[in-house]
């Protein structure tokens, strides 16, 4: 934060001290990407003054929506770019993990127990992916390169995409489930994609199917998902987000012997917490020299849109910068 700290008055806060601070700032970075203590430290009533930017140390931007924030003239941005690689790499290791069993290997191992087994290949395995924007596309790629069929679900359903090849669009979901071998959620929490894994979409998934979820707890219907694993309608799960983190030691997936548990950290590799702060930095000195900020979140659909026309973003000395770097994202 060096660089930073030469161009701005920086104030470190807890939780404790942040509403005195945001009443204060013209920029806040979210480092705390977990923390739900920013809606409560939001200036509210007519006329008062409130931060002209947050930036979250996350990719998902769920904890910041609020209405004071989303409504207000406060641009957003996240973490996107950060996670990509890491999260695919590690996507296909729960793959790889699931079809050769090394879940069971190790349990099996820490037992003293020699039994043999035969695995599956996953060559020529099907995996849909839910959530199309740069963190889906990684893991299209990723799981692509390793063999699998690969498609998609997004917003617009269209064919011939170069990551996905076919995207079904979010209404097909259903449709779609059905055909996977592997369904990967990668999709940011909207109140569109809340609880879109229930009971109705487990069961048209094929019981030889697993969910992979490392995107939000509440995509899934928590219950419905432990109803299913129990009932052996689905063959497995890998969870690296939950409803409710830590995941309490009560919750029933703890035992489950068909479910791999991590505690959200499929996109955490050494050195991630440099390059959450690097890419701060960088947009911290675009807006201090006003160049268009990267990651621009649309605050109307919680991420960084698609083909979203050209909008002006305030710079640090008050002047209105054409936004022109909108990407070319697609998460439903």
């Amino acid at each position: 934060m060096a660089e930073v700290e030469r161009r701005a008055d920086v104030r470190y806060v807890r939780e404790s001290g942040l509403a005195a601070a945001v009443s204060e700032a013209d920029v806040v970075f979210m480092w705390d990407f977990l923390s739900g203590a920013l809606p409560a430290a939001w200036p509210e009533g007519d006329g008062v003054r409130t931060p002209r930017w947050v930036h979250i140390a996350s990719a998902g931007v769920d904890k910041v929506m609020f209405r004071g924030l989303t409504e207000g003239d406060t641009v957003l941005t996240n973490s996107r770019g950060v996670f990509d690689e890491p999260i695919a790499e590690y996507v296909l290791g729960l793959v790889l993990s699931f079809a050769k069993d090394l879940h069971g290997t190790v349990r099996l191992q820490g037992e003293r127990r020699w039994r043999h087994r035969e695995t599956e290949r996953i060559t020529g395995k099907h995996a849909l992916v839910v959530g199309t924007g740069p963190i889906g596309r990684a893991i299209a790629r990723r799981l692509s390169a390793a063999g699998l069929r690969v498609s998609g679900a997004g917003r617009t359903a269209r064919t011939g995409d170069a990551d996905f090849g076919t995207v079904h669009a979010t209404g097909d979901l259903a449709a779609a489930l059905a055909a996977a071998d592997y369904v990967v959620l990668a999709a940011p929490l909207t109140p569109q994609t809340r609880g879109m894994i229930d009971a109705a979409a487990l069961a048209r998934m094929r019981p030889s199917a697993r969910l992979i979820n490392v995107g939000r707890g509440s995509l899934v219907v928590q219950d419905d998902l432990v109803a299913a694993l129990r009932d052996g309608r689905i063959a497995g799960a890998a969870l690296d987000v939950f409803e409710e983190e830590p995941l309490p030691a009560k919750s029933p997936l703890w035992e489950l012997p068909n479910v791999i548990v991590s505690p959200h950290m499929s996109g955490d590799t050494v050195g991630w917490r440099d390059e959450l702060v690097e890419l701060f930095v960088e947009n911290f000195v675009r807006w201090t020299t006003g160049r268009p900020l990267r990651n621009i979140v649309d605050k109307r659909l919680g991420y960084v849109g698609s083909g979203a026309p050209a909008a002006a973003e305030p710079s640090a000395n008050g002047t209105s910068v054409p936004r022109t770097d909108v990407p070319d994202t697609d998460v439903p």
